[in-house]
């Protein structure tokens, strides 16, 4: 049987390559993740609208 792992919020917002796709984990401020997966045109795309929200 595998171990499990405790589903918390803890620890670092980190971006994985999953085959084609870009798995971002985003701690939640309540506890938990928020998990999206994207594309790299939808990268690019969330990169410049942060950008232009943090200018």
């Amino acid at each position: 049987m595998a171990a499990m792992k405790p589903r918390t919020g803890d620890g670092p917002m980190e971006v994985t390559k999953e085959g084609r796709s870009l798995i971002l984990r985003l701690p939640l401020e309540g506890g938990g993740r928020l998990v999206v997966e994207m594309n790299a045109d939808e990268a690019v795309s969330l990169k410049e609208c942060l950008v232009g929200a943090t200018k």
